[in-house]
C-alpha cells in the first residue's frame, strides 16, 4: 500500500447537484470566445483584426512581454469581434466557427527524438504553452527558466468538481505522449498527485517516468499547491510549473495528431440544473447550448468553474481557459429575516450555529448570498482550519495589505494562490475579499522583485 499524505485542515462544501457520470455531446456553439483575462499577470496584443479567417490552432494574440507564449484559435472560422474594456483592454476575442473545423498542422513527433528547446517552441507555436503554470505568482511559465520540478494534480477536490478518473478515462496514450514532452523541459522529478481515497484511474496509474503521490482529506487535498507546499516547497529565486491532466492530453495531442486539439469534458453542475451531466465541448465554446431549458429559477448566478474559484459569466458566456466545469447556483438577492438569528435544519454553517450540523451528510441548496457586510478584519483562527500549508494566512494578508514585501517574503508569498485561499474567504467572519488580496500581493512582488 502506498504512502498517504493526509490533509487533515480544509473543507468539503456539500451543495447539491454533482454531474451525473452520463457524457453527452453539447449542441455546438456558434460562436467561441479566448479572454485575456483568463491569463493573470499578461497583457496582450492583438495577431489578428475582425473580419480575419482563422483556423485552429491559429494565433489570436500573444504576450506583450514575452511573444513566443501565444493563444490559439479553438476553432476555424471568422474573427467576429474583439471586446474591449477600459483603457482599451482587450476582454474577448470571438471567433464565429465554421461548420467543419480545420486544423493547421503541426506535424506529428515522437517527443523523446527533440531537444527541451524543441519540444517548448512546437508547444508555444500551437498556443499551447499557457496551459503550463508556475509557483511562484500562479502565472503562464516562463519559458526562459527551467522549473525545479512539474506537478500535475490528478483529482480536483474542489465543490461539484469533475471526476477526472471518470473524465480521462482511456487517454492513457495521449496523456503520456503529454508527460514525455513535459518532462523533457525539467531537470527534476515530474510529480503526479493522485487520490488516496481509492484507486486511481489506468490512465494515471500507468504513466510511467513520473513520481507518484497519494492524497487524502478535505478539500483543497486536490490543488497543485498544497501537493508542491507538501513535496517540494518554493523558494525565492526557484519555479515549480503544473499542468492540469487534460491539459496533458491536450500537449500528447499535439504530438500524437499534430494539432491543436481543444476539446474537453466539462461538468455541468449546481443546485438550479435539472440534469446535471458531462457534456462533449471545446474550450471557450458559449454555455448557452448546454443551460438553455435545463435550469430552475429566474436569478441564477452562471459560474464558468467552481463556486469557490470560478468566474461569473452570463447565461450566453463563454467556458474558461482553465475551467473543465460550469456551474448554476441561485442568486443571493433575497432578504432573510433575522438572518443567523434564525434556527435552521436546512442552513449551511461551517460552525454549529444551525441544527443541520447534526446531518453531516446532507447536501445544501447555496446562494451567493453574503449573509453581512465587511467588518473589521480580526484573528479568529477560522483561516488556519481550511488552509492545510505551515503559514500564517492572516500575517501574510496584512502584510499584503500593507505592502510590506519582505514580510511577504517571509510569511510565504511564493508558495501561494488565489485557490489555496478560497477557503479562507468562504468561511470568513469579516466578509474579507481574501482572493483579490492575494492576486494584488502576487501582482506587487512582481513589480519589485520580477
Amino acid at each position: 500500500m502506498p504512502e498517504v499524505i493526509k490533509i487533515r485542515r480544509g473543507l468539503d462544501i456539500k451543495i447539491q447537484g454533482a454531474a451525473e457520470k452520463i457524457i453527452l455531446t453539447a449542441e455546438k456553439s456558434k460562436t467561441y470566445a479566448v479572454k485575456p483575462p483568463d491569463f493573470p499577470c499578461m497583457t496582450a496584443r492583438l495577431n489578428v483584426k475582425a473580419g480575419a479567417k482563422v483556423k485552429a490552432g491559429d494565433c489570436l494574440f500573444y504576450c506583450k512581454d514575452r511573444p513566443q507564449i501565444k493563444f490559439a484559435s479553438p476553432v476555424s472560422g471568422e474573427v467576429t469581434s474583439i471586446e474591449r474594456g477600459e483603457r482599451r483592454k482587450i476582454l474577448e476575442v470571438v471567433v464565429t466557427a465554421d461548420r467543419e473545423i480545420e486544423y493547421t498542422d503541426f506535424g506529428t513527433t515522437d517527443p523523446s527524438k527533440l531537444e527541451p528547446d524543441q519540444i517548448a517552441e512546437k508547444i508555444q507555436n500551437a498556443g499551447l504553452w499557457p496551459v503550463i503554470k508556475q509557483r511562484p505568482y500562479a502565472m503562464i511559465a516562463n519559458p526562459s527558466k527551467k522549473p525545479k520540478s512539474i506537478f500535475i494534480s490528478c483529482f480536483d477536490s474542489s465543490p461539484l468538481a469533475p471526476d477526472l478518473d471518470f473524465a480521462l478515462k482511456g487517454q492513457s496514450v495521449a496523456f503520456q505522449a503529454g508527460l514525455d514532452a513535459l518532462a523533457k523541459l525539467t531537470d527534476g522529478k515530474v510529480h503526479l498527485g493522485l487520490n488516496g481515497k481509492y484507486p486511481p484511474a489506468d490512465t494515471f496509474i500507468n504513466a510511467r517516468g513520473a513520481e507518484m503521490h497519494y492524497f487524502s482529506g478535505p478539500h483543497p487535498a486536490g490543488n497543485p499547491g498544497i501537493h508542491i507546499h507538501h513535496i517540494d516547497p518554493v523558494n525565492k529565486g526557484e519555479s515549480v510549473w503544473y499542468v492540469h491532466p487534460e491539459h496533458v492530453i491536450q500537449i500528447g495531442n499535439l504530438f500524437l495528431k499534430g494539432i491543436y486539439d481543444a476539446s474537453r469534458l466539462v461538468a455541468l453542475t449546481g443546485s438550479e440544473v435539472k440534469k446535471p451531466v458531462y457534456y462533449k465541448m471545446l474550450s471557450g465554446a458559449s454555455v448557452e447550448p448546454v443551460v438553455s431549458g435545463n435550469v430552475t429559477g429566474t436569478e441564477l448566478r452562471y459560474i464558468s468553474g467552481n463556486v469557490l474559484t470560478g468566474s461569473q459569466i452570463s447565461r450566453t458566456g463563454y467556458l474558461g481557459f482553465y475551467h473543465n466545469q460550469i456551474t448554476v447556483i441561485p442568486e443571493g438577492k433575497h432578504y432573510e429575516l433575522l438572518g443567523w438569528a434564525m434556527p435552521g435544519f436546512k442552513k449551511y454553517s461551517t460552525s454549529r450555529s444551525f441544527w443541520s450540523w447534526l446531518s453531516p451528510g446532507g447536501k445544501y441548496r447555496l446562494d451567493t448570498n453574503l449573509h453581512g457586510g465587511e467588518r473589521a478584519f480580526v484573528m479568529t483562527g477560522e483561516y488556519e482550519k481550511v488552509l492545510p500549508m505551515n503559514i500564517y494566512p492572516v500575517y501574510l494578508l496584512k502584510a499584503i495589505l500593507a505592502e510590506d514585501i519582505d514580510k511577504m517574503e517571509m510569511l510565504g508569498i511564493y508558495e501561494i494562490a488565489e485557490e489555496d485561499f478560497a477557503l479562507c474567504e468562504f468561511v470568513c467572519t469579516s466578509k474579507i475579499n481574501v482572493q483579490s488580496i492575494v492576486r494584488k500581493g502576487i501582482e506587487a512582488m512582481i513589480r519589485e522583485v520580477e
